[in-house]
């Protein structure tokens, strides 16, 4: 089923897409959230904090390839947005031959190289068997994040996120019976864990795949349509390849940040292990928010409805504090008893850590939705390449933390690294928004009374 976001109250339109991809996030993190859950209660505190320490590796990685696909999206709605049905089946049909050749090159580096990318990052002793083990069985399906990421944002792209969230909703439940199986029947320790994620996420890529095929029309190929189009492939690189590197760019911060964490010692680094899934979980609403304004505001540019982005803004920054507002909520009173889905026994120190983690974190988190709202937005309206440089901002930010609060702060400082980096990025996004915007009406403002609600093929 598309949905046309061109028309309509903007709060409403948006928060009609926005419910389903925030349930699909949420979703998605539960294969992360299980594995180290059940990684925790049975197999221990180095196995979690193995698995925990991995996570900015894993952002730059799977997180990379996760925007390429989500960049392939936005030359995509374009196209639906300015009802041209073959421009927007030729983007899907080069989608497939570009994201097939990127994820043999990507794991193929990773695999090679993980080893010494783990030592770079100074992993525990403690830790780093665990560690290796996880994240080198979760490479090996990058394939297959490739694939679901692909065909849900082409899914997005025509207005549909209810389908992706229905189909990664059934992945997360097996994996979370996987997960079992592989470490209580089988006994394969956190190596099960990955396992179980890969073989989730290629179901729900599989079954996004059968509900193109047989559910939406519009992606039925015609004759020519499939052929591989340099122009074509050009503009989604032009789209993915910056949303791709934002997301390496923004890692690499998030890499030197989790190294300096692993310098204070094990404790530390089990206390951001488990507070960094619970964090994951709360930011889903923003995270939300990057695919919900990248969809809604390629459509408006493809229409030639400028005036609706405006709109989007404030959608953005409304939503952004009350997101804010219930994350801080449930830190405050939750922490406790969500800290042992993750713990064998209680640790009243290392919950204490886990909670002011939360806190720092979630008093700034109005600033992440503003950061993904106006990031995806800058993208929609296909000024992808300035988008780049709120990444660089967040790296600069979380390289100047780990240089500076950590060895000053220590903890607090570590809590600190996030929060700094999403200001800053803002400090660069709100003005890049609003002049992209206007820089946007001036080209289309002269043609928009003739031309209203054809294909942009430059923008």
């Amino acid at each position: 089923m598309t949905k046309d976001m061109t028309r309509g109250n903007p709060t409403g339109v948006i928060l009609q897409f926005i419910i389903p991809i925030l349930l699909g996030l949420l979703l998605q993190q539960v294969y992360n959230l299980v594995d180290t859950m059940i990684v925790g209660k049975f197999v221990g505190l180095d196995a979690l904090g193995g698995v925990g320490s991995t996570g900015s590796l894993n952002f730059m990685v799977l997180g990379s390839c996760i925007g390429l696909c989500m960049g392939f999206g936005i030359p995509a709605a374009n196209a639906f947005g300015a009802g041209d049905e073959s421009q927007l089946r030729r983007y899907v049909a080069n989608s497939i031959y570009l994201c097939a050749a990127a994820s043999v090159v990507v794991m193929a580096v990773v695999l090679v190289f993980c080893r010494e990318i783990l030592t770079a990052m100074h992993t525990t002793p403690e830790t780093y068997a665990y560690a290796y083990d996880y994240i080198y069985r979760i490479f090996w399906g990058i394939p297959l994040v490739m694939l679901y990421n692909m065909t849900a944002s082409m899914i997005r792209a025509v207005g549909d996120s209810k389908s992706p969230l229905l189909f990664l909703a059934i992945a997360a439940a097996l994996n979370v019976v996987l997960d079992l199986v592989f470490i209580l029947v089988f006994h394969m320790g956190v190596a099960g864990a990955a396992w179980a994620t890969n073989l989730s996420q290629g179901i729900s890529g599989v079954l996004c795949l059968f509900y193109i095929r047989h559910k939406l029309p519009i992606f039925r190929f015609r004759p020519g349509e499939l052929a591989f189009r340099g122009q074509e492939a050009a503009r989604l690189l032009a789209n993915g390849f910056p949303m791709a590197l934002q997301y390496f760019i923004t890692a690499i911060g998030s890499i030197t940040l989790q190294s300096a964490v692993n310098s204070l010692g094990t404790t530390y680094v089990n206390a951001l292990a488990a507070g960094g899934k619970i964090a994951q979980m709360l930011q889903c609403p923003f995270e939300a928010l990057g695919p919900a304004m990248a969809t809604y505001t390629g459509q408006n540019v493809g229409a030639r409805r400028l005036s609706r982005i405006r709109g989007g803004f404030r959608v953005t920054v409304l939503l952004s504090v009350i997101f804010a507002a219930v994350y801080v909520a449930v830190a405050w009173f939750f922490t406790p008893a969500i800290s042992m889905l993750f713990l064998q026994a209680p640790d009243e120190a290392l919950i204490a850590l886990i909670r002011q983690f939360l806190l720092v974190v979630g008093l700034s988190s109005w600033s992440l939705g503003l950061v993904n709202g106006y990031r995806f937005s800058i993208q929609g309206m296909g000024y992808a390449h300035l988008a780049i440089l709120s990444g660089v901002t967040e790296m600069v930010a979380r390289v100047a933390v780990a240089l500076v609060l950590v060895p000053w702060l220590g903890y607090l400082g570590a809590c600190l690294g996030s929060p700094t980096a999403w200001v800053l990025a803002d400090c660069f996004l709100l003005p890049t928004a609003y002049w992209c915007l206007g820089k946007l009406r001036r080209q289309l403002e002269p043609a928009s009374g003739e031309q209203d609600g054809q294909h942009l093929a430059g923008v």
